[in-house]
């Protein structure tokens, strides 16, 4: 097999969790190019739907999971449905994610919950149902997406909750690399840096926050946010075979952020 053909996602079945919209929109059309078909799994059921319609013009399969991944029962039962329809999980990104952005002496119990149970506990409940049916094919790749957050501490804003639940998917992502090797189960996980979706568009675009676009470019050496699609290229690595000795490891992408 030559290089670019270790690329081909070809027949592969991947789950994409909050691909509705955002990164993981961009990562889920990423695979549909290579050959992926493709599972959304999203709270938001109408936008998933829409994002549906735009990747069937890629000629590959997708379906659409109503679910939230706090829920072990709603994620267990969306398993079950791709299994009754795909036979296998092959690719599964764990994109869905939130951010409370709260000073920490001002922080509630409940915005810190909600950040961890989404953003770290969802991580595990989602790679758990999914890794079972990866380890008993005895093959599969989890791709996790953290955040250059769980590296180091942003600035200006507050986010404590989010930082945390970011550095936690980065040990969890090393943990199940090693704990599930020995199936050839793949983890690994994308850490993006300030990525052009649609809310961040929205904060950059109002006036009222240049000061603080202003000092996330003076920290990001590229001088700029990233697009979503600049994701696509390590999201098909990493699901293909072309990446099939690399597990546990963290794929920084935030345009030298963390260089500094």
């Amino acid at each position: 097999m030559n290089t670019m053909e270790k690329f081909n996602l070809k027949g592969k079945c991947a789950i994409v969790t909050g691909a509705a919209t955002g990164l993981g929109k961009a990562m889920a059309n990423a695979l549909a190019d290579a050959g992926a078909n493709i599972v959304i799994f999203d709270i938001n059921k109408e936008k998933a739907e829409k994002t549906a319609e735009e990747i069937r013009k890629k000629n590959v399969e997708v379906m659409v999971v109503k679910a939230d991944v706090t829920s072990y029962d709603e994620i267990s039962s969306g398993v079950k449905k791709v299994l009754e329809k795909f036979g296998k999980i092959d690719i599964l990104i764990n994109d869905a994610g939130i951010v409370r952005h709260v000073k920490a002496e001002e922080m509630s119990l409940k915005d810190w919950n909600d950040v961890i149970n989404v953003n770290l506990t969802g991580v595990f409940i989602v790679s758990q149902i999914v890794g079972k049916v990866m380890i008993e094919q005895k093959s599969g790749s989890i791709i996790n997406i953290s955040s250059m957050s769980g590296l180091i501490v942003n600035t200006p804003q507050c986010q404590c909750a989010y930082n945390a639940s970011k550095a936690g998917v980065i040990l969890l992502t090393k943990s199940l690399a090693t704990e599930w090797a020995g199936y050839n189960v793949r983890v690994n996980t994308i850490a993006p840096g300030y990525m052009n979706t649609e809310l961040t568009a929205m904060f950059i675009k109002d006036e009222r926050n240049k000061p603080t676009v202003d000092r996330w470019m003076q920290f990001t050496p590229m001088g700029r946010v990233g697009e979503p699609e600049e994701l696509g290229g390590i999201a098909v690595y990493l699901a293909s075979d072309a990446s099939s000795y690399v597990t546990g490891s963290v794929f920084t992408v935030d345009g030298g952020y963390t260089a500094w």
